[in-house]
């Protein structure tokens, strides 16, 4: 018996799964820009949900850095991290794709008056063109990796962007760490417009790109995240 309930469910599972590559398929999905900058109100207001964590990850960046450090944190929204860290390099940008939440980071900064932060727009790809490479001292990706199209285009993208031993410092929701099946669940909710565009990965498939990538000395602190969340320092080669 316990045989034909396990037949059964991958049964369902496996429809689920045709039935949202298949709607997907048919109708268009939500914009993720649009996506992002229709919540950007909403999540400005929200608080960050593990504030413990969060600071624990921002703490570990700081030891990474210099008063003369030119930093990018990619997928910055708001300008939470950004604006956290600011007082701690020579300059910080934020990259997002989502012009409304770029225009709430800057309207922050004002309001802080930090003047050594700039928010750009754009998605982080071979169009963004803002620096040289190896121009960059540090680069944080909280949030963002499991959000992007091609994950190892913007691995590689991150290290040549880097200068020789420059850190690049990431914090990522691995939902393959999990036995809920999120592929289809959040394709459905992409159809309706309420979830952007998700990959599924583990903590370890992630280190392993990232060390594909030419990164080296890699580690996962424990910052007391969840245990989706793979937060990973590494750092460019000498």
């Amino acid at each position: 018996m316990d045989i034909v309930w396990i037949a059964l469910g991958a049964g369902v599972g496996a429809f689920a799964i045709w039935l949202t590559v298949v709607l997907v398929r048919r109708f268009r999905v939500t914009d993720d820009a649009a996506f992002w900058d229709g919540i950007a109100e909403k999540y400005a207001k929200q608080p960050v949900a593990n504030p413990e964590a969060f600071d624990a990850k921002i703490a570990i960046t700081k030891s990474h850095m210099r008063p003369t450090d030119v930093l990018l944190d990619i997928g910055c929204g708001t300008g939470s991290l950004v604006l956290r860290l600011a007082h701690s390099a020579a300059e910080v940008h934020g990259l997002d794709i989502s012009s409304e939440m770029t225009r709430i980071a800057n309207g922050k900064a004002q309001a802080q008056e930090i003047d050594n932060v700039r928010f750009h727009t754009g998605p982080f790809d071979d169009t963004f063109d803002a620096f040289a490479p190896e121009s960059l001292d540090g680069i944080c990706a909280y949030s963002i990796l499991h959000l992007v199209d091609d994950r190892s285009a913007a691995l590689a993208q991150i290290f040549k962007l880097l200068k020789p031993g420059g850190f690049f410092i990431s914090s990522t929701v691995c939902l393959g760490e999990s036995w809920v099946p999120y592929g289809p669940l959040i394709g459905v909710m992409r159809l309706i417009g309420k979830a952007p565009m998700v990959q599924i990965f583990d903590k370890q498939t992630l280190e392993d790109e990232i060390r594909e990538s030419g990164f080296v000395d890699i580690s996962q602190p424990d910052v007391g995240a969840k245990g989706e969340i793979a937060f990973i320092v590494a750092r460019k080669p000498q």
